[in-house]
């Protein structure tokens, strides 16, 4: 199936995307994209992650990535305005499609954008709120890694063994921002929780890396 195109070239606002309440004052901007092979716009904004479009990374990991899981529970860490989320929504209409992000201009148009679209099967929703007995059966992230690696850690470490059994995570990581270090890290982490996960990295393109964290049955 196709992944989302983008337009336009990649802009990433000025103001922190990460930022949970952005300080500017709101200015919304309709954006064409390609969303599996069907053109229509949506809305972005300053104060959130590339606002022009999708920025290269995404772009990566939604081409290359296999589909995601058909039911179920699937993950978007750091939504933004939601081309992950959409993506995942669009392909997998029977599951439910859980959308993440600590900034509240972002979450506020990825559910203006899965309205538009008339995705009726996308949660999107800060952190906090995701119920704890959730499990996923596909995570999909470009994860924020301009937010530290402490708090990158941190993120991870919550989601990622959250993964169902028998079931992958993909991560999108510029090679240049640490993303074969970010590997070590994972391996490290998940060896630490006691459970049976693969970690490697399967694929790399236009200097990003796709890594798989696959859970396998106990």
């Amino acid at each position: 199936m196709g992944a989302i195109i983008a337009d336009t070239m990649l802009c990433v606002s000025s103001e922190h995307y990460f930022t949970s309440a952005p300080g500017s004052p709101m200015r919304r901007r309709e954006v064409d994209v390609v969303l599996d092979d069907r053109r229509t716009s949506v809305v972005t904004a300053n104060g959130i992650f590339s606002p022009d479009g999708i920025d290269r990374g995404t772009e990566v990991l939604l081409r290359r990535s296999p589909d995601p899981a058909s039911s179920g529970h699937l993950l978007d860490i750091g939504c933004g305005w939601g081309p992950v989320a959409l993506t995942m929504a669009v392909r997998s209409p029977a599951a439910t499609v859980w959308a993440v992000d600590v900034n509240e201009r972002a979450r506020l148009l990825c559910r203006e954008n899965a309205d538009r679209l008339g995705l009726e099967n996308l949660e999107v929703m800060s952190p906090e709120e995701v119920p704890s007995g959730v499990r996923f059966d596909t995570i999909w992230s470009n994860p924020p890694i301009r937010v530290g690696k402490q708090v990158l850690h941190e993120l991870l470490q919550l989601w990622l063994p959250r993964l169902a059994e028998d079931s992958e995570a993909w991560l999108v990581v510029a090679k240049n921002l640490g993303a074969d270090s970010l590997l070590t890290w994972i391996r490290s982490m998940l060896a630490a929780v006691g459970e049976d996960f693969t970690v490697d990295r399967p694929d790399t393109e236009k200097g990003f890396r796709l890594l798989r964290v696959a859970r396998h049955p106990s």
